[in-house]
Protein backbone atom coordinates (compact mmCIF):
# COMPACT_ATOMS: atom_id res chain seq x y z
CA UNK A 1 0.00 0.00 0.00
CA UNK A 2 1.45 3.48 -0.84
CA UNK A 3 0.37 6.83 0.36
CA UNK A 4 1.50 9.76 -1.98
CA UNK A 5 3.00 12.79 -0.67
CA UNK A 6 2.28 16.04 -2.93
CA UNK A 7 1.59 19.66 -3.03
CA UNK A 8 -1.64 18.33 -1.52
CA UNK A 9 -0.58 16.36 1.59
CA UNK A 10 -0.07 18.31 4.75
CA UNK A 11 3.00 16.96 7.04
CA UNK A 12 3.32 18.13 10.43
CA UNK A 13 7.37 17.28 11.99
CA UNK A 14 8.03 17.59 15.44
CA UNK A 15 12.02 18.21 16.25
CA UNK A 16 11.82 20.45 12.56
CA UNK A 17 14.76 23.12 13.31
CA UNK A 18 17.96 20.82 12.77
CA UNK A 19 18.77 17.31 12.31
CA UNK A 20 16.70 14.68 11.27
CA UNK A 21 13.43 16.41 11.56
CA UNK A 22 15.04 19.69 9.58
CA UNK A 23 16.32 16.90 6.69
CA UNK A 24 13.01 15.21 6.92
CA UNK A 25 11.22 18.64 6.71
CA UNK A 26 13.21 19.77 3.39
CA UNK A 27 12.68 15.85 2.20
CA UNK A 28 8.89 16.24 2.57
CA UNK A 29 9.02 19.84 0.76
CA UNK A 30 10.90 18.71 -2.25
CA UNK A 31 7.65 16.87 -2.73
CA UNK A 32 6.00 19.87 -2.50
CA UNK A 33 4.07 18.79 0.75
CA UNK A 34 2.82 21.83 3.04
CA UNK A 35 4.90 21.54 5.88
CA UNK A 36 3.93 22.62 10.01
CA UNK A 37 7.75 22.46 11.88
CA UNK A 38 7.08 22.43 15.29
CA UNK A 39 9.93 22.61 17.51
CA UNK A 40 11.44 25.24 20.68
CA UNK A 41 13.67 27.33 19.06
CA UNK A 42 13.04 30.37 17.07
CA UNK A 43 15.98 30.75 15.09
CA UNK A 44 16.27 27.31 14.10
CA UNK A 45 12.49 27.32 12.84
CA UNK A 46 12.34 30.19 11.10
CA UNK A 47 15.61 28.93 9.31
CA UNK A 48 14.17 25.15 8.68
CA UNK A 49 11.31 27.46 7.12
CA UNK A 50 13.41 29.07 4.19
CA UNK A 51 14.94 25.68 3.82
CA UNK A 52 11.53 24.39 3.11
CA UNK A 53 10.16 26.97 1.36
CA UNK A 54 13.30 26.87 -0.78
CA UNK A 55 12.91 23.21 -1.19
CA UNK A 56 9.28 23.68 -2.72
CA UNK A 57 6.90 23.30 0.04
CA UNK A 58 5.05 26.06 1.83
CA UNK A 59 6.54 26.05 5.54
CA UNK A 60 4.82 26.84 8.98
CA UNK A 61 6.76 27.07 11.83
CA UNK A 62 5.76 27.04 15.58
CA UNK A 63 7.12 26.56 18.38
CA UNK A 64 6.17 24.41 21.15
CA UNK A 65 7.53 22.07 23.40
CA UNK A 66 5.95 18.80 22.56
CA UNK A 67 6.52 17.75 26.78
CA UNK A 68 3.16 19.68 27.09
CA UNK A 69 0.10 18.13 25.53
CA UNK A 70 -1.70 21.12 25.24
CA UNK A 71 0.75 23.37 23.20
CA UNK A 72 1.55 19.87 20.96
CA UNK A 73 -2.54 19.72 20.56
CA UNK A 74 -2.97 23.40 19.75
CA UNK A 75 -0.08 23.61 17.20
CA UNK A 76 -2.19 20.50 15.67
CA UNK A 77 -4.91 22.50 15.65
CA UNK A 78 -3.10 25.34 14.09
CA UNK A 79 -1.43 23.67 11.22
CA UNK A 80 -5.07 22.02 9.76
CA UNK A 81 -7.03 25.24 10.13
CA UNK A 82 -3.91 27.23 7.81
CA UNK A 83 -2.51 24.36 6.00
CA UNK A 84 -5.21 21.83 5.93
CA UNK A 85 -5.80 18.33 7.04
CA UNK A 86 -2.82 16.46 8.71
CA UNK A 87 -2.32 13.37 6.29
CA UNK A 88 1.15 12.78 7.59
CA UNK A 89 2.85 12.96 11.53
CA UNK A 90 6.04 12.39 11.23
CA UNK A 91 7.68 12.53 15.31
CA UNK A 92 11.75 13.10 15.37
CA UNK A 93 11.95 15.57 18.60
CA UNK A 94 14.21 14.17 21.62
CA UNK A 95 16.71 15.31 23.88
CA UNK A 96 19.20 13.84 26.08
CA UNK A 97 22.10 13.45 28.88
CA UNK A 98 25.60 12.04 27.57
CA UNK A 99 26.76 10.75 31.15
CA UNK A 100 26.82 7.81 33.22
CA UNK A 101 23.21 6.75 34.86
CA UNK A 102 24.74 7.89 38.63
CA UNK A 103 25.43 11.42 37.51
CA UNK A 104 21.78 11.69 36.07
CA UNK A 105 19.88 13.53 38.40
CA UNK A 106 16.16 12.72 38.69
CA UNK A 107 15.06 16.05 37.27
CA UNK A 108 16.98 15.49 34.12
CA UNK A 109 15.91 12.21 33.65
CA UNK A 110 12.18 13.03 33.74
CA UNK A 111 12.81 16.20 31.52
CA UNK A 112 14.41 13.71 28.44
CA UNK A 113 11.64 10.71 29.27
CA UNK A 114 8.89 13.74 29.07
CA UNK A 115 10.61 15.03 25.69
CA UNK A 116 11.83 11.85 24.29
CA UNK A 117 9.14 9.39 25.26
CA UNK A 118 6.31 11.68 26.15
CA UNK A 119 7.04 14.19 23.51
CA UNK A 120 6.12 11.16 21.11
CA UNK A 121 2.97 10.15 23.28
CA UNK A 122 1.42 13.75 22.68
CA UNK A 123 2.16 14.02 18.88
CA UNK A 124 0.47 10.63 18.35
CA UNK A 125 -2.30 11.60 20.20
CA UNK A 126 -2.38 14.76 18.32
CA UNK A 127 -2.44 13.00 14.95
CA UNK A 128 -5.22 10.40 16.15
CA UNK A 129 -7.14 12.84 17.28
CA UNK A 130 -7.67 14.52 13.81
CA UNK A 131 -6.56 11.18 11.78
CA UNK A 132 -9.45 8.36 13.30
CA UNK A 133 -12.31 10.39 12.36
CA UNK A 134 -11.34 10.40 8.75
CA UNK A 135 -10.37 6.88 9.26
CA UNK A 136 -6.68 7.86 6.92
CA UNK A 137 -3.60 9.23 7.74
CA UNK A 138 -0.33 8.05 8.65
CA UNK A 139 2.23 8.52 12.01
CA UNK A 140 5.64 7.72 11.27
CA UNK A 141 8.14 7.40 14.56
CA UNK A 142 11.70 8.29 14.24
CA UNK A 143 13.39 5.27 16.23
CA UNK A 144 16.98 4.32 16.90
CA UNK A 145 18.92 0.94 17.36
CA UNK A 146 18.91 2.34 20.34
CA UNK A 147 14.69 1.79 20.66
CA UNK A 148 16.21 -2.29 21.38
CA UNK A 149 19.49 -2.20 22.22
CA UNK A 150 20.81 0.57 25.07
CA UNK A 151 24.15 1.37 25.34
CA UNK A 152 26.60 3.08 28.03
CA UNK A 153 25.98 6.60 28.16
CA UNK A 154 23.19 7.17 27.15
CA UNK A 155 20.59 5.42 29.96
CA UNK A 156 17.76 8.16 29.84
CA UNK A 157 17.85 8.48 26.22
CA UNK A 158 17.44 4.22 25.54
CA UNK A 159 15.11 4.03 28.23
CA UNK A 160 12.97 6.90 26.53
CA UNK A 161 13.37 5.03 23.01
CA UNK A 162 12.97 1.37 24.50
CA UNK A 163 9.31 3.36 25.41
CA UNK A 164 8.68 4.25 22.42
CA UNK A 165 9.23 0.89 21.02
CA UNK A 166 6.52 -0.38 23.30
CA UNK A 167 4.07 2.37 22.54
CA UNK A 168 4.51 1.56 18.90
CA UNK A 169 3.66 -2.07 19.34
CA UNK A 170 0.90 -1.91 21.23
CA UNK A 171 -0.70 0.77 19.13
CA UNK A 172 -0.44 -0.51 16.00
CA UNK A 173 -2.48 -3.62 17.40
CA UNK A 174 -4.98 -1.59 18.49
CA UNK A 175 -5.43 0.07 15.24
CA UNK A 176 -5.33 -3.49 13.25
CA UNK A 177 -7.70 -4.46 16.07
CA UNK A 178 -9.98 -1.37 14.99
CA UNK A 179 -9.51 -1.99 11.31
CA UNK A 180 -9.01 1.63 11.15
CA UNK A 181 -7.63 3.12 7.98
CA UNK A 182 -4.93 4.85 10.06
CA UNK A 183 -1.14 3.32 9.58
CA UNK A 184 1.84 3.13 11.87
CA UNK A 185 5.19 2.81 11.17
CA UNK A 186 8.77 3.39 12.68
CA UNK A 187 12.04 3.80 11.31
CA UNK A 188 15.18 2.48 13.10
CA UNK A 189 18.28 5.06 12.84
CA UNK A 190 21.87 4.28 12.94
CA UNK A 191 24.12 7.26 14.50
CA UNK A 192 23.77 10.28 12.06
CA UNK A 193 25.67 13.42 11.57
CA UNK A 194 23.62 15.83 13.67
CA UNK A 195 24.13 18.99 15.85
CA UNK A 196 23.09 16.87 18.63
CA UNK A 197 26.59 15.98 20.14
CA UNK A 198 26.51 19.87 20.14
CA UNK A 199 24.03 20.37 22.25
CA UNK A 200 23.22 17.62 24.71
CA UNK A 201 24.02 17.53 28.14
CA UNK A 202 27.43 16.22 28.34
CA UNK A 203 29.22 15.27 31.91
CA UNK A 204 31.93 13.30 29.65
CA UNK A 205 35.97 15.03 30.13
CA UNK A 206 35.42 14.57 26.62
CA UNK A 207 33.30 16.08 23.44
CA UNK A 208 30.72 13.56 22.32
CA UNK A 209 30.54 11.64 18.71
CA UNK A 210 28.17 9.40 17.46
CA UNK A 211 29.20 5.66 17.28
CA UNK A 212 30.73 5.06 13.61
CA UNK A 213 29.62 4.04 10.69
CA UNK A 214 27.71 7.77 10.66
CA UNK A 215 25.21 8.71 8.33
CA UNK A 216 24.19 11.80 7.33
CA UNK A 217 20.51 13.32 7.90
CA UNK A 218 19.47 13.36 4.08
CA UNK A 219 19.70 9.23 4.80
CA UNK A 220 17.74 9.04 7.53
CA UNK A 221 15.38 12.10 6.45
CA UNK A 222 14.91 9.87 2.92
CA UNK A 223 13.98 7.08 4.94
CA UNK A 224 10.76 8.75 6.57
CA UNK A 225 9.48 9.70 3.78
CA UNK A 226 9.45 6.59 2.15
CA UNK A 227 8.12 5.01 5.35
CA UNK A 228 5.49 7.33 4.88
CA UNK A 229 4.68 6.16 1.55
CA UNK A 230 4.63 2.90 2.48
CA UNK A 231 3.36 2.62 6.04
CA UNK A 232 2.05 -1.27 5.61
CA UNK A 233 5.51 -2.34 7.18
CA UNK A 234 5.86 -2.08 10.75
CA UNK A 235 9.48 -0.76 11.21
CA UNK A 236 12.01 0.00 8.99
CA UNK A 237 15.65 -0.87 9.47
CA UNK A 238 18.22 2.21 8.44
CA UNK A 239 22.43 1.15 7.85
CA UNK A 240 24.16 -1.27 7.90
CA UNK A 241 25.17 -0.48 11.48
CA UNK A 242 21.53 -0.75 12.46
CA UNK A 243 20.58 -4.43 11.56
CA UNK A 244 24.39 -5.42 13.28
CA UNK A 245 23.38 -4.20 16.35
CA UNK A 246 19.70 -5.77 16.30
CA UNK A 247 20.94 -8.97 15.22
CA UNK A 248 23.71 -9.42 17.74
CA UNK A 249 21.49 -8.40 20.58
CA UNK A 250 18.94 -10.99 19.11
CA UNK A 251 21.16 -13.33 19.17
CA UNK A 252 24.31 -12.62 21.27
CA UNK A 253 23.30 -10.31 24.09
CA UNK A 254 25.55 -11.37 26.76
CA UNK A 255 28.49 -10.76 24.50
CA UNK A 256 27.23 -7.18 23.30
CA UNK A 257 26.65 -5.82 27.29
CA UNK A 258 30.84 -7.09 27.36
CA UNK A 259 31.59 -5.68 23.93
CA UNK A 260 29.51 -2.68 25.02
CA UNK A 261 31.53 -2.13 28.77
CA UNK A 262 35.01 -2.23 27.39
CA UNK A 263 34.18 0.14 23.76
CA UNK A 264 30.78 2.40 24.51
CA UNK A 265 32.73 4.83 26.68
CA UNK A 266 35.57 5.52 24.20
CA UNK A 267 33.89 4.80 21.18
CA UNK A 268 31.61 7.63 21.97
CA UNK A 269 34.00 10.27 22.85
CA UNK A 270 36.46 12.37 20.59
CA UNK A 271 39.88 13.26 21.26
CA UNK A 272 38.59 16.74 22.15
CA UNK A 273 38.27 18.10 25.61
CA UNK A 274 34.44 19.44 26.30
CA UNK A 275 34.02 23.02 26.04
CA UNK A 276 33.26 24.35 28.97
CA UNK A 277 30.59 27.02 27.07
CA UNK A 278 29.14 24.04 24.97
CA UNK A 279 25.08 24.81 25.04
CA UNK A 280 22.84 22.33 26.63
CA UNK A 281 19.19 22.16 24.93
CA UNK A 282 17.71 19.97 27.97
CA UNK A 283 16.02 23.13 29.10
CA UNK A 284 16.05 25.51 26.49
CA UNK A 285 16.41 25.57 22.99
CA UNK A 286 19.73 25.75 22.00
CA UNK A 287 19.03 27.56 18.71
CA UNK A 288 16.53 30.51 20.21
CA UNK A 289 19.36 33.07 20.13
CA UNK A 290 20.31 35.35 16.33
CA UNK A 291 23.19 33.18 14.76
CA UNK A 292 22.61 29.58 16.45
CA UNK A 293 20.63 28.06 13.87
CA UNK A 294 22.49 24.22 13.90
CA UNK A 295 21.02 23.19 10.32
CA UNK A 296 20.49 19.12 9.69
CA UNK A 297 24.48 18.56 9.79
CA UNK A 298 26.43 18.16 12.77
CA UNK A 299 30.49 18.48 12.81
CA UNK A 300 31.01 15.25 11.31
CA UNK A 301 30.74 15.53 7.44
CA UNK A 302 33.82 14.06 6.60
CA UNK A 303 33.28 11.02 8.20
CA UNK A 304 29.43 10.36 7.30
CA UNK A 305 28.27 8.28 4.95
CA UNK A 306 26.14 9.95 2.21
CA UNK A 307 24.36 6.52 1.02
CA UNK A 308 23.21 3.30 2.53
CA UNK A 309 23.36 0.13 0.70
CA UNK A 310 21.14 -1.42 3.28
CA UNK A 311 17.97 1.35 2.42
CA UNK A 312 17.95 -0.03 -0.85
CA UNK A 313 17.64 -3.45 0.19
CA UNK A 314 14.75 -2.63 2.43
CA UNK A 315 12.80 -0.78 -0.39
CA UNK A 316 13.82 -3.90 -2.50
CA UNK A 317 13.40 -6.37 -0.51
CA UNK A 318 11.38 -8.87 -2.77
CA UNK A 319 14.56 -8.36 -5.54
CA UNK A 320 16.98 -9.01 -2.52
CA UNK A 321 14.67 -11.83 -1.17
CA UNK A 322 14.74 -13.54 -4.80
CA UNK A 323 18.59 -13.01 -5.29
CA UNK A 324 19.17 -14.59 -1.35
CA UNK A 325 16.81 -17.14 -2.68
CA UNK A 326 18.33 -17.96 -5.96
CA UNK A 327 21.52 -17.96 -4.16
CA UNK A 328 20.43 -20.75 -2.11
CA UNK A 329 19.23 -22.47 -4.55
CA UNK A 330 22.22 -22.71 -6.58
CA UNK A 331 24.71 -23.65 -3.60
CA UNK A 332 22.43 -26.51 -2.76
CA UNK A 333 22.13 -27.88 -6.07
CA UNK A 334 26.25 -27.22 -5.93
CA UNK A 335 26.36 -29.18 -2.82
CA UNK A 336 23.93 -32.16 -4.41
CA UNK A 337 26.25 -32.32 -7.74
CA UNK A 338 29.22 -33.06 -5.19
CA UNK A 339 27.23 -35.52 -3.40
CA UNK A 340 26.46 -37.17 -5.81
CA UNK A 341 30.28 -37.23 -7.37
Amino acid sequence: MRYKIDKGTVVVVTGASGGIGRAAAVAFARRGARVALLARGDEGLESAASDVEAAGGRALPISVDVADPRAVDEAAERAEKELGPIGVWVNVAFSSVFAPFWEIEPEEFRRTTEVTYLGYVNGTRAALRRMMPRDRGVIVQCGSALAYRGIPLQSAYCGSKHAVQGLHDSLRAELMHERSGVKLTMVQMPAVNTPQFDWVLNRMPRRPQPVPPIYQPEIAADALVYAAEHPRRREYWVGASTVGTLLADKFATGLLDRYLARTGFASQQTEQRTRPDQPANLWEPADDAPGHDHGSHGRFDEQAHARSPQVWAGRHKYLVGAATAGAAAGAAAGAARLLRR
